[in-house]
């Protein structure tokens, strides 16, 4: 299984009867500009005066932003039900997070974040889920080496595929879920995460990222992931913890949650072996290569608070 292009030149893997690619062109899936309008507020109005609305308020800050792309601001704006102001915040959270974690998110390109995809503990271009979603697949035990992949560069390759889900229409309407497998988690494994890790990771998610996270589903977690949500815990907000589901060994209880066509034969689906491998899909992140370096250049001016 190879990376294959289609006739506009843009890279897609043949997975069984489905294409995955990159689906960064405005949607022309009636049923999604459908729930665009029913959940997101999306009408020409709003969409209008929410771009104008961001701009204005964007114009005011030492941010680095493009204030003329359209495509930059729609990110925020959907995630915010067009809501100029709550864009407004989750763009100065997303870019003063990335600021005082340097450290986790300079130079988030494929080139220099790789090392969770060539083992293949991330996967974020599943098949949609039958509401649309993305599905990102985070590989938490048995193929994660901390000594190969420092838990530094996983979270990296989270952020990485995440960015790449965010510059899709579909999915900033459809919104993520994701799937951690913890088959073969272990003490090693848990000793890596602190609560300031924990806390980070949390905040990233809940006041940072401008992406519909709709559901967590934790499988094949064995007893010791107990002491490893322990320190996750104190940080999550009613509306995280709500969408965070254990499945254990039990597939049938995932399979009440997602689709079995969207799914790999391990998790109960009826994906087809072999499975993307993570240095397909990093090849195919690579083709976007540039799309990262410009999208890395955004962000504050300077390092005053």
């Amino acid at each position: 299984m190879d990376l294959q292009f289609d006739t506009d030149g843009v890279p897609f893997v043949a997975w069984g009867e489905h294409k995955i690619r990159l689906e960064r062109t405005a949607t022309t899936n009636p049923e999604y500009i459908q729930k665009a309008e029913r959940e997101l507020r999306e009408t020409p109005i709003n969409v209008k005066n929410g771009l104008a609305e961001l701009r204005l308020l964007l114009q005011e800050t030492n941010l680095h932003v493009p204030l003329d792309n359209d495509e930059f601001l729609m990110k925020f704006l959907r995630p915010s039900k067009f809501y100029a102001e709550s864009a407004f915040k989750r763009i100065v959270a997303y870019y003063k997070f990335r600021r005082q974690h340097d450290d986790y998110c300079k130079d988030l390109t494929p080139n220099s974040v790789r090392s969770a995809f060539d083992h293949s503990i991330i996967s974020i271009l599943s098949p949609r889920d039958q509401h649309g979603r993305r599905i990102m697949v985070v590989e938490s035990g048995d193929r994660w080496n901390p000594r190969e992949v420092p838990l530094k560069e996983v979270f990296r390759g989270v952020q990485m595929g995440l960015e790449s889900a965010m510059a899709e229409p579909p999915t900033q309407i459809n919104g993520v879920i994701v799937i951690m497998d913890m088959k073969g988690l272990s003490f090693t494994h848990v000793m890596q995460f602190t609560p300031a890790f924990a806390k980070m990771v949390v905040d990233w998610i809940q006041d940072c990222i401008p992406i519909r996270l709709k559901a967590v589903h934790i499988v094949n977690q064995p007893y010791i992931f107990n002491m490893l949500f322990a320190i996750f815990k104190p940080f999550l907000r009613e509306k995280l913890r709500s969408r965070i589901f254990f499945h254990g060994f039990n597939q049938a209880s995932l399979l009440k949650h997602v689709d079995p066509v969207a799914l790999r034969k391990r998790h109960g689906g009826l994906l087809p072996e072999p499975e993307v491998s993570g240095p397909v899909l990093w090849k195919m992140m690579h083709y976007y290569e540039d799309n990262f370096k410009v999208t890395n250049s955004y962000g504050y001016v300077s390092k005053c608070k």
